[in-house]
């Protein structure tokens, strides 16, 4: 984004310096006179400074739909983000119950098989 601002800068700065050189090279090779050429140089001058101003206007406006257009982007991204962090967190919460009762069940078959055991060798 910021290659297009130094982009449109110096394209202004080109259309600018572009325009006073040919004001200059008209003022010198035009036939009529002084005061004419001031007219028209005058009314360059304005015809330039409000295609300028027409110019920055369509950048300011295109600097600002780029500008919304990635706010969009990165907020479509956070929200797919957010979404997956917590498919992903639901997850792990399944996984760790199903092991908390894998593990329960385990130490219920374990304990199971260990009293008969531990009947015996108290009996003896």
């Amino acid at each position: 984004m910021s290659d297009n601002g130094s982009e449109t800068g110096a394209f202004l700065a080109g259309f600018v310096i572009g325009g006073l050189v040919g004001a200059a090279v008209a003022l010198i090779l035009a036939p009529q006179s002084g005061e004419e050429s001031r007219r028209l140089v005058r009314e360059k001058a304005y015809e330039l400074r409000d295609r300028a101003e027409d110019i920055a206007e369509d950048t300011r406006k295109r600097a600002e739909t780029a500008l919304d257009d990635a706010r969009k982007h990165v907020e479509e991204a956070a929200d797919r983000g957010r979404k997956a962090f917590e498919e992903q967190r639901d997850r792990v919460k399944d996984a760790v119950e199903e092991g908390k009762k894998a593990a329960a069940r385990k130490r219920v078959e374990l304990m199971g098989e260990s009293a008969p055991d531990e009947k015996a060798s108290s009996g003896a």
